[in-house]
């Protein structure tokens, strides 16, 4: 990955949190802590496992492929932590503050790296070999998913909150690019 195509992932890896807040903004809590009626998380539940996996998850991988020959990195049980954590019980815009601020630290610890520190690795449990020039592709592939989640999500909001006989509002657009 060349630095133009690496700038571009990081202006991406940029964009997801002021887009997840843009998703709950103006949204009722209780239509925050709602789940999909196909099962999933809230978009509360959502925001606290993006806030918490770029911590515990990204954010530790760096670091420790960055301060460790070839360290073993366990995976981030993401529906454990949930239930454990209580997601649920959590307020919304605390969760995206902590994943703003932990995003943001990431992406400038990823920009500082010299063209050494990308070549460095680990092994990830579940995963395998994982370099530091996979983090940004794995962390916007992660965003993707949770971006789309929460989109449908709000589609399925916007359709189940509209009065009979109204066409539903237009949800918050959502998506990995700004």
């Amino acid at each position: 990955m060349n630095r133009r195509e690496l700038e571009t992932l990081l202006l991406t890896l940029e964009s997801t949190p002021p887009l997840m807040a843009r998703a709950a903004r103006g949204l009722p809590a209780s239509d925050a802590r709602r789940r999909p009626a196909a099962g999933g998380f809230s978009l509360t539940e959502n925001v606290w496992h993006l806030a918490d996996l770029e911590r515990e998850g990204f954010g530790v991988r760096i670091r420790r492929i960055l301060c460790e020959d070839e360290p073993t990195l366990s995976n981030f049980d993401g529906d454990r932590i949930a239930r454990e954590r209580s997601y649920q019980s959590r307020d919304v815009e605390a969760g995206l503050q902590a994943f703003s601020e932990s995003r943001r630290r990431n992406i400038e610890t990823l920009r500082s790296l010299t063209a050494a520190d990308w070549n460095r690795s680990g092994v990830q449990d579940g995963v395998g070999p994982l370099s530091l020039a996979d983090l940004p592709r794995k962390m916007a592939e992660h965003d993707r998913s949770h971006t789309s989640d929460v989109a449908a999500l709000l589609a399925e909001l916007s359709s189940t909150s509209a009065p009979r006989g109204t066409a539903p509002p237009t949800p918050h657009r959502v998506s990995a690019v700004a």
